[in-house]
């Protein structure tokens, strides 16, 4: 399996912007396709943006949808998610997981490979 770790949480007002890093070692993160997910204290993991693994084909949540953007560089064995217009509701521990496969999926149950989790936290 491809080990993943996140970086780039942290502290941000409303309005800031974030971009969260997801670093591959182990194995590259060739044809794996590479979702972010978020959990807040007491809710559920849930789905936040995809990235098939030629970076064609994208999926986001609808609560992110036109704020947040998730892009690859397969070179870097990297996987990116930029946050603008951050709001305190985004506040989650992100998690980045991959799965070895093609089809953009927002289930976490497909997902076999997962980071640590890094914390963003927005204030209003």
């Amino acid at each position: 399996q491809v080990q993943l770790a996140e970086s780039g949480g942290g502290l941000a007002q409303a309005g800031d912007s974030l971009r969260l890093s997801c670093a591959a070692s182990g194995r590259t993160f060739s044809r794996h396709v590479v979702g972010w997910f978020r959990q807040a204290p007491g809710k559920e993991r849930d789905f936040v943006a995809g990235i098939s693994w030629i970076g064609g084909i994208t999926d986001y949540a609808d609560f992110v949808k036109g704020r947040f953007i998730i892009s690859r560089d397969n070179a870097k064995n990297t996987v990116y998610l930029q946050m603008n217009s951050l709001k305190p509701e985004d506040t989650a521990v992100y998690y980045c997981a991959a799965l070895r496969g093609v089809v953009v999926t927002r289930k976490t149950s497909d997902f076999g490979s997962w980071g640590q989790g890094t914390q963003v936290t927005v204030s209003s």
